[in-house]
């Protein structure tokens, strides 16, 4: 049995990987969708002072409480800087990452500086508050406006990642136009210590790719 906590991006909470958690116990895994605070649910916490930092320890935090240990932390698009982190911080409690079509941060990376300026434009439409960025129209319309400070906060990393048991990343090969995520699966596609898988599929892997998605999460806690 693995222990999986499923990280969303931008906007989204912890309903985004409805269909895969119901999926993932069926096969007698532990699932922890989450909601990072100053989206859906928790959006009433959001102020200036949600950072990346905050969404960091969102998920220690819950590491912690639930004794959780080999965790294989799941991150689709901004949840990429969450869950590396995560893994930074607490090395002893994870014991894999799977990046869903997501950023791979090194120190001193941030979303602002890892995206295209298409992103960047998209960043910088702020809500009146100026505290955090409205969803695209074509969201679900349960997604809420993100902390903006998230998204520009550099990530502080001091470990090596490459002691975790496995790393994957899981590339939308299917966006309408040019993706931001192309250069991360080049690079990381040639790196031996990445297993990187590419879908015919538009960014939202959980809603366009559930059966392939779930195939990859199921593949990456097989003992090698």
């Amino acid at each position: 049995m693995a222990t999986f906590v499923l990280v969303p991006g931008m906007c989204h909470g912890g309903w985004t990987y409805e269909p895969l958690t119901e999926q993932l116990r069926r096969h007698g895994h532990r699932a922890y969708p989450l909601t990072l605070t100053g989206l859906g649910e928790r959006s009433h916490l959001l102020n200036a002072g949600v950072n990346l930092e905050t969404h960091i320890q969102d998920v220690v935090g819950v590491l912690a409480a639930e004794e959780i240990e080999e965790a294989v932390l799941v991150g689709h698009s901004y949840g990429g800087m969450v869950i590396t982190g995560v893994a930074d911080r607490v090395p002893e409690r994870v014991g894999s990452l799977v990046y869903l079509d997501a950023v791979v941060p090194r120190h001193g990376d941030s979303c602002w500086t890892l995206v295209s300026d298409q992103e960047r434009k998209w960043y910088m439409d702020v809500t009146e508050t100026g505290h955090s960025v409205r969803p695209l129209p074509f969201f679900d319309s349960r997604a809420t406006p993100h902390p903006l400070a998230s998204l520009l906060q550099p990530i502080r990393l001091t470990g090596d990642l490459s002691r975790l048991r496995r790393r994957d990343y899981v590339y939308a090969a299917g966006w309408d136009g040019e993706s931001p995520f192309t250069p991360v699966y080049q690079r990381l596609r040639d790196d031996p210590l990445w297993t990187t898988h590419a879908l015919d599929s538009r960014h939202n892997l959980m809603r366009d790719a559930p059966d392939n998605l779930l195939e990859i999460l199921l593949e990456s806690v097989q003992p090698g």
